[in-house]
């Protein structure tokens, strides 16, 4: 049987791009799949196409509403990915201090609450799946914060690991994935950083929402993973 046969997994941020990859697979791996969203529109599209068990849609950075999401939920749940959020670019200096605030701990900060009321539902052993960047690795003009934002989720994580034990903690910090996102993000330079990539990466080819989707399923049923990036 496979190893998501017959469990829940819960996609924060599931109707588009990583989340949605992840819980198409998911579905094919025999797991029921709740997603959530801000936009009702695509959730109820995406749902429909991939037999989703239920839908939710708010705002993962409303910590009222994250709280009322997961106390609705019947029964116990297996998984959850977090993909909800977009990253914060822009030259430092032009940034106001809630700016600053709201860059750094925006994807801490929901993840947190996710957490904090995800994990009563969930069954020992089972995952919260975490996405982050690069940035941190490096510093760059037009990356502003981003680099110290993404810098944060790796000891985030470990931590998270340490107090939601036997509930597995793990975060994906991928480089450029050919989402949706990336596309509003890039605008008429999406071609240029396609040809980039696949001139320059050893593997000749732009990463998709299926290879991260691919990582995230093997995360969520390889149980010796705990705490890692």
């Amino acid at each position: 049987m496979s190893g998501l046969s017959g469990q829940t997994v819960v996609l924060v941020g599931g109707s588009a791009g990583i989340g949605f990859a992840t819980a198409r697979l998911a579905r094919s791996e025999g797991a029921d799949v709740v997603l959530t969203g801000r936009d009702p529109g695509k959730l109820e599209r995406a749902a429909e196409e991939l037999g989703a068990r239920d839908t939710a849609a708010f705002d993962a950075s409303d910590a009222a509403a994250v709280a009322s999401f997961f106390a609705a939920l019947p029964g116990t749940i297996d998984h959850v990915l977090v993909t909800a959020g977009a990253p914060h670019y822009g030259p430092l200096l032009e940034m106001s201090a809630e700016d600053v605030r709201t860059a750094l701990s925006d994807h801490i900060a929901a993840a947190l609450e996710i957490a904090r009321h995800a994990a009563p539902k969930m069954r020992p052993g089972g995952s919260l799946l975490l996405t982050g960047g690069t940035g941190g690795r490096r510093i760059g003009h037009g990356l502003g914060i981003v680099s110290a934002a993404t810098a944060a989720l790796p000891p985030f994580t470990a931590a998270l690991a340490l107090e939601l034990a036997p509930v597995r903690v793990n975060l994906i910090a991928a480089g450029f994935v050919d989402t949706p996102l990336s596309a509003a993000l890039l605008g008429d330079k999406l071609e240029e950083r396609r040809a980039e990539l696949r001139a320059t990466l050893p593997i000749g080819r732009v990463v998709g929402p299926a290879d991260v989707a691919a990582l995230a399923v093997h995360l969520m049923t390889n149980t010796a993973l705990t705490g890692a990036t």
